[in-house]
C-alpha cells in the first residue's frame, strides 16, 4: 500500500546519479489492487460479495504518495499543491480516478493556506479525464480499427499462436466445462485467471477445480493473451494503430518540455490507466517484457537537461511494490537516450494518419473502382442522351422541320 511512495523516491533516485540534471517526468501507472471486472456463471462470488461491485477499487492507492511531504525538499516537487506543476488525467473508470485522487491525497496533505478543515488531511485536486466513448489515449485495444481486427485475425493463424492453443487445449476445455462459459479461448481465458486472482487476493474461497497448477497454467495464458494483443505479428504496425497513439502524444509532451520558457512551469503528467496501457505503451517502444503489468506498476519517462544544455530521455519502469523502478533501454538508444534520437527511433511506432492506416488494403482499390464506375457511368449516360436526341430528331415529320407552301393539286382543288 506504499506502491507510489515508492514511484516518487525511484525517480529522486534516479535523477540523483547526476548533480547537473534538471528532470521532468511523465509517469503512466495501472491502477491498484481492485474487484474483479466481472464474474462467470458458475462462480460462488457474485457482484453483491463486493462491496463497491466489480471493478472498484477498494482500499489500495490511499498511502501510495503518503507520507512523502517532504518531496519539496529534494528541490523537485513543491511541498504543497501547485496547480501549474503537475497534470493528472485518468479514464473514465471508478477504479483509475479513485487511484489518481487518492495519489494526489498521499502527495499533497493540505498544509498553511490549504487546510480548509483542521479535522482533514485533504484538499480537492482536479484529475482529468473524458466520456469512455471518446477515450482514444489511455484506454487500450481500441475496437475503432478494422485493420488491429485483421491483424488480430491473423495472429490467430500464426504458428506461435497455433502452438499454444494446442499446447493448453485441456485446460482451455477444462475452463469451459467449469465455468458455464460458452466459448473459451486463449484470448479470453485470461479473464478468468482476473477473476480468481482477485477473489484469492481478498480471501475468497476458490471451487475445487482451481488448483495451483491450473491457476500457474491460466497465468501463462494470460501473459500470452497480452502478447498477441501488441506484438507476437506484426508488432510495429499494430503499435501504430493503438500504444503509438500515447506515445505520440507522450513525444509531443517532452518535446515541448524541452524547450525553456520560464512561463511553462509543468513538472510532472501522472496518467492513471489499465494493464493493457501499459502493455501497449510498452510494446510501442519495444520494452514490453511480455508479462501482465501488475497492480501499481509504472512506466516512467525522465527528461532532463545537463548543465551544458543537452537533452536527453531516460526510461525506468517499476513492477514490484519491494523494489525501486529500475532502469530500461530503448532499443537503438544508450540509456541516457539523447532527445532527438529518442523522437527519431519512436517515430516508427507512431502513425501520421491513424484513420487512413486503419482502412483495411482491399478499402483503398475499392473507393477507387467506385469511383472509377461512377466516373464511366456519368460519361455512358451523357452518350446515350446525345444517341437518343440525335435518333428522336432523325424521326421528325419533314413537315415540322420547318414551312412549305401547299398547292391547290396536292387537295385536289379544280383547275
Amino acid at each position: 500500500q506504499r506502491h507510489m511512495l515508492k514511484i516518487v523516491k525511484s525517480l529522486l533516485a534516479l535523477s540523483s546519479d547526476s548533480k547537473n540534471k534538471s528532470g521532468k517526468y511523465i509517469n503512466l501507472f495501472r491502477h491498484g489492487d481492485r474487484s474483479p471486472v466481472k464474474g462467470y456463471p458458475t462462480d460462488p462470488h457474485q457482484e453483491s460479495d463486493w462491496p463497491q461491485g466489480f471493478g472498484s477499487c477498494p482500499r489500495q492507492h490511499f498511502t501510495f504518495w503518503a507520507s512523502f511531504s517532504g518531496v519539496g525538499t529534494e528541490g523537485f516537487l513543491n511541498e504543497s499543491y501547485d496547480r501549474h506543476e503537475i497534470y493528472v488525467r485518468s479514464t473514465d473508470y471508478d477504479r483509475t480516478l479513485m487511484s489518481a485522487e487518492a495519489n494526489l491525497a498521499g502527495l499533497y496533505p493540505p498544509a498553511g493556506q490549504q487546510v480548509f478543515t483542521t479535522d482533514l488531511k485533504w484538499q480537492p485536486i482536479p484529475v482529468h479525464t473524458v466520456p469512455l466513448i471518446e477515450e482514444r489515449l489511455l484506454s487500450y485495444p481500441l475496437g475503432d480499427c478494422p485493420r488491429f481486427k485483421q491483424l488480430m485475425n491473423e495472429t490467430e493463424h500464426t504458428e506461435e499462436f497455433i502452438n499454444v492453443t494446442t499446447t493448453y487445449k485441456d485446460i482451455i476445455e477444462l475452463v469451459r466445462n467449469k465455468t458455464g462459459l460458452n466459448q473459451t479461448t486463449v484470448e479470453s481465458v485470461w479473464t478468468v485467471y482476473d477473476t480468481l486472482f482477485c477473489e484469492s487476493r481478498h480471501n475468497m474461497t476458490a471451487p475445487d477445480w482451481v488448483t495451483p497448477d491450473v491457476m500457474e497454467k491460466l497465468r501463462l495464458l494470460k501473459n500470452f493473451s497480452f502478447q498477441t494483443m501488441f506484438g507476437v505479428h506484426e508488432q510495429q504496425e499494430k503499435s501504430r494503430l493503438q500504444g503509438g497513439i500515447l506515445l505520440g502524444e507522450i513525444v509531443k509532451n517532452l518535446s515541448k518540455m524541452a524547450v525553456p520558457d520560464p512561463k511553462r512551469r509543468l513538472k510532472m503528467m501522472m496518467l492513471s490507466a489499465h494493464d493493457t496501457t501499459v502493455a501497449a505503451l510498452q510494446s510501442s517502444l519495444n520494452v514490453f517484457n511480455g508479462r501482465q503489468p501488475p497492480y501499481a506498476s509504472c512506466q516512467i519517462f525522465e527528461l532532463y537537461r545537463d548543465d551544458n544544455g543537452s537533452v536527453s530521455v531516460s526510461l525506468a519502469y517499476r513492477n514490484d511494490s519491494g523494489v525501486e523502478a529500475f532502469p530500461l533501454q530503448l532499443p537503438g538508444c544508450s540509456l541516457d537516450c539523447p532527445l532527438e534520437d529518442f523522437v527519431r527511433i519512436t517515430k516508427l511506432s507512431i502513425s501520421e494518419d491513424r484513420d487512413k492506416e486503419c482502412r483495411l488494403p482491399s478499402e483503398g482499390r475499392d473507393k477507387e473502382v467506385i469511383i472509377s464506375l461512377a466516373v464511366s457511368g456519368c460519361l455512358l449516360l451523357f452518350l446515350i442522351v446525345i444517341l437518343l436526341g440525335v435518333i428522336c430528331w432523325q424521326k421528325e415529320p419533314i413537315g415540322s422541320r420547318g414551312y412549305h407552301q401547299v398547292t391547290n393539286q396536292e387537295v385536289g382543288g379544280e383547275s
